[in-house]
């Protein structure tokens, strides 16, 4: 039924066409012999308006004059219209020249009937988009079952807000009904989008809201951070109704808003991370055509790479991870949802060398992006012998296996832990970072990524707290002082990509972290966003910090020399002191010699030795003294 209705749309449209094409035809006779049209004007017009009517509509064709849906015609569609008109316009000119029989005829009705033609083309597609429009937008404004709708509230009287409402109008199924806007920017009280009012400033919601019994609010203020965005939700809270917001700009990463994109306010909209400055065409050099490796895929780094290095168009991206479910999660991911096929998933673990050198032999990786590693802290120091199976042994066995196979960019991920690290995870990533560091640039670029705290991520504290926040409480925070870096999943994966094709070979970045936030502050703001008051409603117990836990974080050791980069957000930490081949060459046949007495030591589960081990590669190390499980 739905292709019938659509084949009778298309007669319709295309009928219209014929019919206006022809009046432009005959129109363009009669302002050119100033409606003095005698039997010879008519007899040409009665032989060449069928052949002239076919070619037009068949370049209107070929232009897609056919294929687009009325309702949403925008400039695109007039474009097209004028080319199309242009380019018939041109054939049959040339046609008319190369005719004998047509010697003398009149070419400037060809340019009349080229502008009626214009007009009256574009113009009967503009009138059914207003028609349509209209029509929706009255129906959905004004409709029986508007009082079955909520009332919604938008503040900010933006780009974001303007293209929400309209989706809310053109989708008769939307439950909404916009009753207003609120803006800080007092130039637009009192104006209209669509038909509905700025109310007021946003400091007014409370009253504004009480006024319009609204049920519901939107943030539309994508560009609103940090300080800004939690005054908004401290206005919100007071009026006692649900509020929701719509992503940052880090988030639409493709620019698209939606009402589909509505969601509860995050944490990370608290958190007042600026949108990344992404050098896209840069980025776009070193993996278009290009084939991906990407180690830990299925983790919250990983998968995060996964989807935004597609959009950059490699040949191939290969997903290697140990975890099942992770791994299904994210081809089943990019198939349905990024829509992207050209991927390959391996299940294994990166210290299985076999399998490292036969998906290197059979995939060719160009660029390989090495995100895997347990992180865990407090896991991770109870069983060290995993850290050195998989954030060691693991990570030489790539770096290993992407020079054997000549790899041109390896990329380690890495962390603020391996900073004089107090635990096993942050001394097994430092270890990391020296292997990748190492060796020697030749035919393979290696660099490292060292970032704090990712909000959202499987190891962060935000789903514990809501958790318990669910529970009643209490939220558990180890100590009132601690504190941590944190950026969005978003954000880091998108500065990983921008230092990705800053190194020369050897180089540790480091992303720009902001202030540390303290964890009992998170707690606080998490607690408020379910709707409770903290220390009220919800009680905070301090624990008393875990094994191996430091009270601070740090991104540079000591001693280590940063520069700055030419992007604001990325600095860089060079090691002088390998000062050639040799010196790169004997620390890492001491290093590869270590790794081998830490394999042993693993093997035996010996956790005091490997803590030893780990305290004799890495220096600054602090061991900490808990008990291993075994």
């Amino acid at each position: 039924m739905k292709k019938i209705l659509i084949s009778k749309n298309l007669f319709v449209l295309i009928l219209a066409d014929v019919v206006l094409l022809a009046i432009s035809y005959f129109l363009a006779y009669v302002v050119r012999f100033e409606a003095k049209l005698g039997a010879s004007e008519l007899l040409v017009i009665k032989q060449t308006i069928v052949p002239i009517l076919l070619c037009k509509l068949t370049v209107f064709y070929f232009f897609n004059l056919y294929r687009g849906m009325w309702r949403y015609t925008s400039i695109v569609d007039l474009l097209n219209v004028i080319k199309a008109v242009a380019v018939s316009s041109l054939i049959i000119i040339t046609l008319i020249l190369m005719l004998s029989k047509f010697q003398g005829f009149s070419r400037s009705i060809f340019v009349i009937d080229a502008v009626f033609s214009l007009i009256s083309i574009a113009g009967i597609r503009l009138v059914i988009r207003l028609f349509l429009s209209t029509t929706s937008f009255s129906r959905n404004k004004n409709g029986i079952n508007s009082n079955e709708h909520k009332k919604m509230i938008i503040i900010g009287a933006g780009d974001a807000a303007e293209k929400v409402v309209r989706e809310i109008y053109d989708n008769p199924k939307m439950k909404y009904r916009v009753v207003g806007f609120v803006d800080d920017d007092k130039n637009k009280v009192g104006k209209q989008i669509h038909g509905i009012k700025v109310l007021g400033r946003i400091d007014e919601l409370k009253e504004i809201v009480k006024s319009e019994g609204v049920d519901e609010i939107l943030i539309a203020a994508p560009s609103a951070v940090g300080k800004d965005m939690r005054r908004i939700v401290e206005i919100c809270d007071a009026t006692k109704i649900p509020y929701k917001t719509l992503p940052g700009l880090g988030e639409i990463i493709d620019g698209k808003v939606s009402i589909k994109t509505i969601r509860d306010i995050s944490y990370k909209d608290l958190l007042g991370r600026p949108p990344v400055r992404l050098e896209n065409v840069k980025i776009s050099d070193f993996l278009k055509g290009k084939c991906v490796l990407i180690t830990g895929a299925g983790g919250s780094i990983g998968s995060e790479l996964c989807r935004q290095i597609c959009k950059y168009g490699p040949s191939l991206v290969v997903l290697f991870d140990a975890g099942e479910s992770n791994l299904y999660s994210i081809q089943m991911e990019l198939k349905h949802l990024v829509t992207y096929i050209k991927y390959r998933a391996v299940l294994g673990r990166i210290q299985d060398k076999a399998l490292v050198d036969e998906v290197f032999r059979k995939y060719k990786p160009d660029v390989v992006f090495h995100a895997a590693a347990y992180k865990h802290v407090p896991l991770v120091e109870r069983n060290p012998w995993e850290a050195v199976y998989s954030n060691i042994i693991g990570t030489n066995t790539i770096v290993k296996a992407a020079i054997a196979h000549k790899v041109d960019r390896f990329v380690l991920v890495s962390t603020d832990k391996a900073v004089r690290p107090t635990n096993v995870m942050g001394a097994s990533k430092r270890i990391a970072e020296k292997i990748v560091q190492f060796h020697p640039s030749g035919s393979t670029k290696f660099m490292s990524v060292r970032f704090g705290n990712v909000i959202g991520s499987s190891g962060s504290v935000i789903p514990l707290y809501r958790h318990q926040i669910e529970k009643g409480g209490p939220v558990t925070v180890t100590h009132p002082e601690i504190t941590r870096f944190f950026m969005t999943i978003e954000e880091s994966a998108q500065l990983i990509l921008q230092a990705f094709t800053m190194g020369d070979g050897g180089e540790i970045f480091i992303l720009e972290m902001g202030t540390p936030v303290k964890i009992v502050d998170m707690a606080r703001d998490l607690i408020r966003l379910s709707g409770k008051e903290p220390d009220t409603d919800i009680e905070i117990k301090f624990i008393g910090l875990r094994p191996g836990e430091k009270l601070y974080e740090e991104l540079i050791t000591e001693g280590e020399g940063i520069v700055k980069t030419d992007h604001e957000k990325i600095l860089v930490l060079r090691d002088e002191s390998l000062s050639g081949d040799i010196e790169h060459y004997n620390k890492l046949d001491r290093l590869d010699e270590q790794i081998r007495e830490l394999t042993h030591l693993a093997d035996m589960h010996d956790a005091k030795g490997i803590k030893s081990k780990l305290k004799e590669i890495v220096p600054e190390y602090a061991i900490s003294d808990d008990e291993a499980v075994v």
